[in-house]
């Protein structure tokens, strides 16, 4: 088993020179923008990690990204990871933190998991920055804007339902105006959707330029140009927009940036970060959130269309436990053998890879974050069923033994990777942003069509008529099934999609479509994970999960 090693020597082992290393003391540092951005272009390879619908058992697909690294740098592939950073939301929350777990972690995880290098600080600082001066506009008439349009919401990264709903500009005539607005999670915001869309200073420059505030009395968008700060927000967002680099226990490096979540953004670390570890290694690991109609889509059809970037292979992380809990057993029973639940929870993983293979063209390999209880019947299962698919079964002990255990996951990879993926789009950028989301609906979630409400049927065609048609869209829908109701688990079909309220995204370059009751600001559980957490007197935390 490899070890950790010093960031200066793992930034060394990618080639990167000193001078371009930026140092957060010995164990996280960011790199040199300007160096990544000259790197010569690479016939590198990249794999997107992809999973199930999540249950309560767990699927751990960052782990399984992870554990594939470190395997395929055991059998001497030269493996870069490029993934999400954490929000402290989920963190002190009820999901925790997102750096893998067990033999398969990324370090310094508690670094990782809650301030790491300050970007996600920038980025709701931008945003809140922009929200202060939308809010002085009116206050000063400097910039006329229609206090009723006003979209810019602020920002924090922790759960508080409180916020969902505020009304600011009380106190008067020195309070500013008064009105109803809110608080989404920074992961949520459009300032974090449009830094990880950036592909340089100046690209973020500009499309944070065109991030619409709200409209004038004519009805014309009024946008961050418009106000006269894009310079400012560029400012506050420069240093955070180098991609950050750690390693796993073993010493895979990792390039950990941006972190918009996949149900209610588009859940796809930074096009900075892919890019980078293409540029830096033979393999560039990377992973969409939840399953693969959340982030998976997502990522094909807002970030692989606007990036330019093709996947060699699609891996769908799956679970015997998680099969079993969508074929209906208990989660109290999951660890006793149910070959039958097995089958009656496989449509789930089907429909996944049928829709990965079909609508995005990929190659597919399934792998299996295997468990203890797992047993030789239910692992069968599993493979006579991708066997009608044509599609390979992998499993892996990542968790319990680190890259070891994922040997044969990534000798899998390298086979299913000499025929490679040759990526299609689920939607042309010529059909209506309505078309965008029935076929959607249709395609990947198996759904009769999408349904809305007057108001945002009326911002759907307000956006079309306005130049807006050609964006994908990035529907907002609950994690946990194909429909916008989290207990219908397995592979539902004939159900309505209702988008009850539209977004435009214009800097990062979509239309956001909100569905069922999904909320921009979650809340937190009765009992959260920040009761869990205590630090010892020589600052040592423990309790994060």
């Amino acid at each position: 088993m490899n070890s950790p090693k010093t960031i200066n020597d793992v930034a060394t082992s990618l080639g990167i020179p000193e001078r371009s290393v930026l140092r957060y003391g010995s164990d996280k540092a960011k790199i040199d923008l300007n160096y990544l951005l000259d790197l010569p272009e690479r016939d590198s390879r990249l794999i997107l990690v992809t999973a199930i619908s999540p249950t309560p058992a767990g699927e751990g697909k960052t782990t399984t990204t992870i554990g594939l690294a470190d395997g395929l740098r055991q059998i001497g592939v030269n493996a870069v990871m490029a993934l999400r950073e954490p929000s402290m939301g989920p963190v002190f929350g009820m999901k925790g933190g997102a750096t893998g777990g067990g033999k398969a972690q990324l370090i310094p995880s508690d670094d990782i998991n809650l301030h790491f290098t300050g970007d996600f600080a920038a980025i709701a600082e931008a945003n809140n920055l922009l929200a202060a001066v939308v809010d002085n506009a009116l206050h000063f008439a400097t910039v006329e804007i229609d206090p009723r349009t006003i979209c810019i919401r602020r920002a924090m990264d922790v759960n508080d339902r409180a916020l969902r709903d505020v009304v600011v500009g009380l106190g008067g005539r020195t309070g500013g105006v008064t009105r109803e607005s809110g608080f989404d999670i920074t992961a949520a915001s459009q300032i974090m959707a449009t830094f990880c869309m950036a592909t340089s200073l100046t690209d973020l420059s500009e499309r944070l330029s065109q991030i619409v505030v709200g409209a004038d009395f004519e009805g014309d968008d009024v946008t961050v140009a418009d106000l006269g700060v894009t310079g400012a927000l560029t400012a506050v967002l420069r240093d955070a927009l180098a991609p950050n680099l750690v390693q796993s226990l073993e010493g895979s490096p990792a390039i950990v940036h941006g972190g918009p979540f996949a149900n209610i953004a588009h859940g796809c670390n930074s096009v900075i970060a892919t890019k980078a570890a293409l540029g830096l290694g033979d393999v560039a690991i990377t992973e969409a959130g939840f399953g693969a109609d959340l982030g998976a889509e997502k990522f094909f059809d807002v970030m692989c269309r606007q990036a330019g970037l093709a996947p060699d292979l699609s891996i769908v992380v799956a679970t015997v436990r998680a099969l079993k809990y969508h074929g209906g057993q208990d989660l109290a029973d999951l660890e006793k053998e149910n070959v039958e639940a097995v089958r009656a929870g496989m449509p789930n993983l089907t429909k996944h890879v049928r829709t990965l293979q079909e609508v995005f063209g990929q190659k597919v390999l399934v792998a299996i974050n295997q468990f203890g209880a797992d047993t030789p019947a239910e692992i069968a299962a599993i493979e006579e069923a991708m066997g009608e698919l044509e599609v390979d079964v992998a499993l892996s002990n990542h968790f319990g033994e680190g890259g070891e255990g994922a040997v044969d996951l990534a000798h899998a990879t390298v086979r299913a990777l000499e025929s490679p993926s040759h990526t299609t789009l689920c939607y042309s950028n010529e059909a209506t942003l309505e078309d965008k989301a029935q076929t959607v609906v249709r395609r990947v979630y198996g759904g009769a069509g999408a349904t809305f409400t007057r108001a945002a049927q009326r911002e759907l065609t307000r956006l079309q008529k306005a130049g807006y048609g050609r964006l994908p869209v990035c529907i907002a829908k609950t994690q946990y099934s194909f429909s916008t109701d989290p207990k219908v688990l397995g592979a539902p079909s004939g159900f309505d999609v209702p988008i009850r309220e539209v977004r435009l995204s214009a800097g990062a370059g979509f239309v956001v479509l909100i569905s069922g009751s999904i909320m921009t600001m979650p809340g937190l559980p009765k009992r959260p994970s920040a009761c869990d957490i205590s630090v010892s007197a020589d600052g040592t935390i423990s309790g994060l999960h």
